[in-house]
């Protein structure tokens, strides 16, 4: 080895870089002996659990966003089948009503007529909600893929770094156990551990505050984003359904005063029917007497 550097000063620096290895790798094992204890859910210090209440309060109602925005897209989704599938259906029963009652020349072929039209207009009608309901899903997944994508990220960062401050908190702890005050490295090493658990927090509460910030915001930008786009939904939807009413309230005042027609027919023939039925009826019994004598005189 050839320097301009003396002896001495080479061994120094190969020796705190040597430390710093073993602290790295030490920083690494509590590290890793935190998560396990989250993974597997053992319980931890209760103070230092209780210290972050705000924080999981917080998280909770993030995770609750996430989950509740997911659920508002599908929905979404459903509906607007089911609109498409309604809308066909009453469309089909409106062109029925009207082919049969072009063939009715009564009053009552009047009347399937201006029923069939009003709901073939009233099946067009419906299809108009689709196009707020395909803004409000945009919307929805626009919020869904940059806001939230970018809280869970500083989320994500947050839960590193509080593993990282877990950690060191538990091995201060292990080594606080085994101190000496008498010792200078044990209480050298002890200084150590304690910057590093300062250092960890640090970091910690900046990303702590961070995500308490950004959730707050998110749930406020979610409220004004469903006021808003809502308002054009139950818009459309009011004028719906005062253009349906008004098609049907003309079409129930326009026959106002029509006899209703009764089905005589029907009544005249349930005699018969229960006639036939009582007939049935006593021949399964004589059947079923006849059969029991024969057994009995068999016997």
């Amino acid at each position: 080895y050839s320097s301009n550097y003396p002896r001495e000063f080479y061994d120094q620096y190969a020796q705190s870089q040597e430390k710093s290895v073993v602290n790295k790798m030490q920083q690494k094992y509590w590290k890793t002996k935190q998560t396990l204890i989250k993974v597997t859910g053992k319980k931890e210090d209760e103070h230092v659990v209780a210290s972050d209440a705000d924080l999981d309060a917080k998280l909770e109602l993030f995770h609750s966003i996430q989950r509740t925005c997911m659920e508002l897209l599908k929905a979404i989704e459903l509906y607007q089948k089911r609109i498409c599938f309604l809308s066909q259906e009453e469309n089909e029963l409106g062109k029925f009503l009207r082919s049969q009652g072009s063939q009715d020349k009564t009053r009552a072929g009047k009347m399937m007529q201006a029923t069939g039209k009003a709901l073939c207009f009233s099946s067009q009608q419906r299809l108009a909600l689709r196009t707020p309901l395909s803004r409000l899903y945009q919307e929805v997944e626009t919020f869904r893929y940059r806001a939230i994508s970018d809280t869970w990220l500083t989320v994500n960062r947050m839960e590193q770094y509080r593993t990282e401050y877990r950690g060191a908190l538990l091995w201060m702890k292990d080594v606080s156990q085994e101190l000496d005050p008498d010792l200078y490295k044990q209480m050298e090493k002890f200084r150590k551990v304690q910057a590093q658990v300062r250092h960890a927090k640090l970091n910690f509460d900046k990303l702590k505050t961070d995500v308490c910030q950004k959730v707050d915001l998110l749930g406020a930008s979610r409220c004004n984003l469903l006021s808003h786009v809502l308002t054009t939904y139950q818009t459309t939807l009011l004028h719906f359904w005062e253009k349906t009413s008004h098609t049907m309230a003309a079409i129930h005042e326009s026959f106002k005063g029509y006899q209703p027609y009764k089905f005589t027919m029907l009544k005249s023939l349930q005699d018969p029917v229960n006639k036939l039925t009582e007939k049935a009826e006593k021949e399964e019994l004589q059947m079923e007497s006849t059969t029991s004598e024969q057994d009995q005189q068999s016997q």
